[in-house]
């Protein structure tokens, strides 16, 4: 064990002291301040540890990406903290998701630990102060990034929309945030907005990318398009859904948080909303490797339930090509952003 992994583990109970919503609230405004500054970004770099041997970037859907390792969506859903997770090591970071209007989210609290299991529930239910603001934020810091660190946007529908209105407020969303983002990617499989999941349909999902591509032409900023799925599909249905996709989109994000409870030993186990964690990680395996083999050049984002470096190691095997990181992160600390970086990307 390394001791940035001591120092965590160290200060971790201090950390888990606070009310977990009040804390992740904290650690970005943490972030941000120190991303800004000379001395505290050379602070962020030491507790990130990704070194010089980092595993080589990649060029993938047309971005030239610094390294495979990011942030997962839902961690900087306003990205005010880009800056941070530059300097911490990170080869990118998606922020959201973020809807056209801000809103308030689900009450609270919303937002839990189960530490038995290393794991999260959260029905946070896309709080967020709305797709201007994000995208003015990622404005403000675009010219002091360096070259090969890449800004994801992730989109979602607004709660109070109805259903059958879906497409208008990502339509909204991609304008409003394709002219900063590097890529965007479709939140179509949140637990926590009521009837999202129903956008899963492969012909309303074609509809809706064919909307995005047209809307990114229009306004002469295409962007590569992704779709993050649920881990709860039926294997059937997740099949059809990746080989209806495998010619629409660009890439996919596998998985998002999960409505299934099996193998919890928490007490807080049964709080609604989506787990994330450990036990996420043989399903998002399973995910992965049945989706290379579906669409062998489609580029794949693994997500879900990677606490160590052998865990990336997996994910490249079964056939990710780049992983995102969230959960671990809180259990772990920043260190595991140096430990994923080493992981040589192969396949098996």
């Amino acid at each position: 064990m390394s001791w940035r992994a001591i120092a965590y583990r160290v200060a971790r109970p201090l950390l888990f002291a606070f009310e977990p919503e009040r804390i992740h609230r904290l650690t970005i405004a943490g972030l941000r301040f120190a991303g800004a500054h000379g001395w505290s970004r050379a602070l962020l770099r030491w507790f990130g540890g990704v070194h010089p041997e980092a595993d080589a970037g990649v060029q993938l859907l047309g971005l030239a990406f610094r390294n495979r390792v990011g942030i997962g969506a839902g961690f900087d859903k306003d990205a005010r903290a880009v800056r941070g997770w530059e300097a911490l090591g990170a080869g990118f970071v998606e922020v959201g998701t973020v809807t056209p209007e801000a809103q308030a989210g689900n009450p609270r609290p919303r937002l839990f630990r189960l530490q038995a299991d290393d794991a999260l529930v959260n029905r946070m239910g896309f709080n967020n102060a709305g797709a201007a603001a994000l995208a003015r934020e990622v404005m403000l810091v675009r010219d002091s990034l360096p070259g090969g660190f890449v800004v994801g946007v992730n989109i979602g529908r607004g709660a109070a929309t109805p259903p059958e209105r879906a497409m208008d407020d990502y339509r909204e969303a991609f304008r409003l945030v394709a002219p900063v983002a590097d890529y965007v990617a479709l939140n179509v499989s949140s637990p926590n907005t009521p009837g999202l999941r129903d956008l899963q349909d492969p012909g309303r999902l074609g509809e809706l990318l064919a909307a995005l591509r047209h809307a990114g032409e229009q306004l002469g900023h295409p962007r590569p398009l992704l779709v993050k799925l649920a881990p709860d599909l039926e294997r059937a249905a997740f099949e059809g859904l990746v080989r209806s996709l495998a010619e629409a989109v660009d890439g996919l994000v596998l998985s998002n948080t999960t409505t299934a409870r099996d193998g919890l030993r928490s007490a807080r186990r049964d709080e609604a909303g989506g787990l994330s964690g450990r036990l996420l990680r043989s399903g998002m395996l399973d995910a992965v490797r049945r989706a290379r083999e579906l669409a062998p050049s489609l580029p794949i984002m693994a997500s879900g339930g990677m606490f160590t470096g052998q865990d990336v190691a997996d994910a490249y095997a079964a056939g990710a090509d780049l992983v995102q990181l969230w959960t671990g992160l809180v259990y772990r600390g920043p260190g595991l952003l140096g430990e994923a970086a080493l992981v040589r990307h192969q396949r098996a």
